[in-house]
């Protein structure tokens, strides 16, 4: 299918990047403890186990990163670059699909679900199908009938009512 074959040295750095997205999200956490009231009851308070677990993964966490970037040489970080490029062009449609999505949800409060649907079903199905007369048409039915058709049957059947948008 494709050719994308990762060398020994991007998955170490794949394995760096997700420290250090590991080590962010734990001191957010950590942060966050920090304003977890105390109560009368206990000296330490609530937020001081969770504290406790986070700051022990933080060093555990800088020590692996410090391990990573000692194993890697300097050369290894553009050949990861010119990897993880390829690997995204290899997967191009299957990341328009999810950016499509996200602009769909982020689209439905603001015009509406039917509205958004078509367009999400539009878009997706001209870019995947092939191009002829027939299967345009075929989409432009399919998307009216998954947007308008579903709204009204929600509305007239079930008394649900979708997002209207502003």
């Amino acid at each position: 299918m494709d050719d994308f074959k990762p060398s020994q040295e991007s998955g170490e750095i794949a394995r760096l990047l997700s420290y250090v997205a590991l080590l962010a999200a734990s001191v957010g956490l950590f942060i966050e403890a920090t304003t977890i009231p105390t109560s009368r009851f206990e000296a330490l308070g609530a937020g001081a186990f969770p504290m406790l677990v986070h700051a022990c993964l933080i060093l555990l966490l800088v020590t692996a990163i410090i391990g990573s970037l000692r194993k890697l040489p300097a050369a290894a970080y553009g050949r990861f670059g010119a990897e993880a490029m390829g690997w995204l062009k290899a997967r191009r449609l299957v990341l328009f699909l999810f950016l499509c999505l996200a602009v769909f949800v982020a689209g439905i409060p603001v015009i509406g679900y039917p509205v958004a649907a078509f367009l999400f079903l539009i878009v997706l199905q001209v870019t995947y199908a092939p191009k002829t007369r027939v299967t345009i048409g075929i989409a432009v039915l399919l998307a009216l009938i998954f947007s308008f058709g579903l709204n009204w049957l929600f509305a007239e059947v079930f008394n649900v009512f979708l997002p209207r948008g502003l």
